[in-house]
């Protein structure tokens, strides 16, 4: 009887552990591009809008109501992921050249984030036409907040947005929480409600300039 290894059924072995993890690699990697697995977004009410407290970011911050941004002529608003990101200053940048058609109608655009460090909003500012106020408790990223980890980087579409971006020239840092996605408002003025709602996919996923004209021109300014 010999007490030597078969090396034949051991090499089999081998090879059935290593196609069985490319397989399962594989598999991760398909399913991390559907969108069988992401997390839905809740539609966000004008009543829960109202009622987020936002801040000013100036020398002497205020502590406000976000209806007052829209009260009078509605407006845009972008939540920003997070301000170093390149994608979300490719965003910024895009939205902002829509200011001269929202100016004509008189609907302002704004912007808010999650936190504040360094000079991350003032370098974001160079990319975005509209005033910023700090959205601490999150609220424009819910009613249920949504986050992309490092599967999104598994995506496909995620790596076309960072090539798009990163050829048209856009740049930018890894500084601040990234992983919580963000979106664009279109509200209308008083109580008409929610215009349009855009709620980020996956990294990079912009909203579409028209549709934001589009809910912008259907904003009735309220008298004074």
């Amino acid at each position: 009887m010999s007490f030597l290894p078969d090396f034949g059924i051991f090499t089999m072995g081998m090879w059935s552990v290593g196609l069985g993890a490319v397989g399962a690699a594989i598999t991760g990697i398909v399913l991390a591009n559907t969108d069988l697995f992401l997390s839905k977004p809740e539609k966000a009410t004008l009543e829960f809008l109202e009622a987020i407290e936002l801040k000013t970011l100036g020398s002497e911050p205020r502590t406000f109501k976000a209806s007052e941004l829209w009260k009078k002529n509605g407006a845009v608003i972008m939540a920003v992921r997070r301000p170093g990101c390149f994608l979300c200053r490719e965003e910024a940048s895009e939205l902002s050249s829509l200011k001269p058609q929202l100016s004509k109608l008189g609907v302002p655009l704004y912007a808010v984030v999650k936190e504040k460090i360094g000079t991350e909003v003032e370098d974001f500012q160079h990319y975005f036409q509209g005033e910023i106020f700090l959205d601490e408790k999150r609220s424009f990223y819910g009613p249920r907040k949504r986050k992309m980890m490092l599967s999104g980087f598994f995506r496909i579409g995620v790596w076309q947005n960072f090539f798009r971006a990163w050829k048209n020239g856009y740049s930018g840092n890894l500084e601040g929480e990234g992983f919580t996605l963000g979106g664009v408002y279109v509200i209308g003025a008083g109580r008409q409600g929610v215009l349009l709602e855009h709620r980020e996919k996956e990294f990079g996923d912009k909203v579409s300039l028209p549709s934001v004209l589009e809910a912008a021109e259907k904003i009735k300014p309220q008298a004074s």
